[in-house]
């Protein structure tokens, strides 16, 4: 069973910045969807940004547009999402998941219930 890797959450003042780090461990297909999702307290799992890997399409969510940036290195097999500006709000488990490249060429972006494996999670305290 393939199971994606988080890291790089931790705690950080309002403002500032992390970077959290996907890899898919023996998933190497270069063409497959990755994407970010958080669980904050008490609310439901919601979708963060996706991409599709060695492509150029990506999608952010509305509520970290301007402040997160999803980006790959094809390379290293990994994704990242660039954190900036971060709020109270942000607090949550950070997980990566990942599915193959859709027949069209594209990826189902953060319909999350469409995505094939999933990692544990970081968790991203603002504080």
């Amino acid at each position: 069973h393939l199971q994606l890797v988080e890291s790089g959450g931790g705690s950080v003042r309002p403002g500032g910045s992390l970077t959290l780090s996907c890899v898919a461990p023996g998933y190497t297909s270069s063409s497959k969807c990755i994407g970010w999702f958080r669980r904050a307290p008490g609310k439901e799992r919601e979708g963060v940004a996706a991409i599709l890997f060695g492509g150029t399409l990506t999608s952010i969510a509305d509520s970290v547009k301007g402040r997160f940036t999803i980006s790959e290195d094809n390379a290293q097999n990994t994704v990242y999402l660039q954190m900036d500006s971060l709020k109270a709000e942000d607090t949550a488990m950070y997980y990566c998941a990942a599915h193959e490249r859709l027949g069209n060429g594209g990826c189902y972006g953060m319909t999350q219930s469409r995505y094939d494996y999933w990692g544990r999670g970081t968790q991203v305290t603002v504080s």
